[in-house]
């Protein structure tokens, strides 16, 4: 099939200013004949319009009290307004572009059906910076990751002999763009949902992480009864341990051809200094 003149790449800049953005990513800005940009601080934002004085940003688009959805589809039709003018554009998102970013997929998506090139960059997201300062390894218990309103209003079913990931907690229950406080009775549907997976007193991490280099990260330990209770911002994602351990399946394991001494030795190896 031949393809329309005009294209799409979308990148990521990360959540570290500066520091996240990939040279691939890079290029890309700089290659555009129109830039379309969503910035988390305004070091990023400098950064894309000095890489490239085409660009545009979209967050005037965002409206409080406006339904999020309405804002995306506003957003992905005005990138595509360009692409089929057949300009090469790129669409800058935070962090990781195609993680919680739906007019980025949506704009993809929207593209390809109309015969238009259209690519994703990958990008640092926060469950990366989370990974790396909270230690977590998910190839030990695993990772479950969910947004902390579809969890609740779909009654999502945690395994708590694995970790969990719950994205935008201070968010929870809101359609339009998060301003002003948190609301905590919300938090605390959260709350009372978690309290049927986990005991009171497990204790879990609110995780935020640094925009700017030389920061630190934020962690705060909370106990899951008093979740609603702790420092939580519309950015905090919340990552909870295990609360009890996976029981291994003797019988697989001969199945698959693993000794129990063979484990615990490479377990022992695993852990010594």
């Amino acid at each position: 099939m031949t393809l329309r003149k005009g294209s799409l790449a979308v990148v990521g800049t990360g959540i570290e200013s500066l520091g996240h953005l990939t040279p691939a990513a890079r290029n890309e800005l700089r290659r555009a004949q129109k830039v379309f940009y969503l910035a988390a601080d305004p070091v990023t934002e400098e950064t894309l319009l000095a890489l490239n004085p085409r660009s545009e940003s979209l967050r005037p688009l965002y409206k409080v009290g406006r339904n999020r959805l309405v804002t995306y589809a506003a957003m992905a039709q005005r990138v595509m307004t360009e692409v089929r003018r057949g300009r090469r554009v790129c669409f800058a998102l935070y962090g990781h572009p195609g993680v919680f970013a739906r007019p980025a997929h949506s704009a993809v998506s929207i593209a390809r059906s109309e015969g238009y090139r259209a690519t994703m960059l990958p990008g640092v997201s926060a469950d990366a910076c989370l990974i790396a300062d909270l230690g977590i390894d998910p190839a030990t218990f695993g990772l479950q990751s969910y947004e902390a309103t579809d969890f609740v209003v779909h009654r999502r079913k945690a395994d708590n002999r694995s970790g969990l990931l719950l994205w935008q907690v201070g968010c929870m229950g809101r359609v339009d763009y998060p301003s002003g406080p948190i609301d905590r009775t919300k938090i605390a549907l959260l709350t009372e949902m978690l309290l049927e997976i986990y005991p009171r007193k497990h204790q879990a991490q609110l995780y935020e992480a640094p925009t700017l280099p030389g920061f630190e990260p934020s962690i705060e330990t909370v106990r899951i009864g008093s979740l609603h209770e702790g420092p939580i911002t519309t950015v905090t994602t919340m990552y909870v341990p295990p609360s009890r351990r996976a029981k291994v399946d003797r019988a697989m394991l001969a199945r698959l051809g693993i000794h129990p001494a063979d484990r615990l030795r490479c377990l022992r190896l695993a852990s010594s200094p």
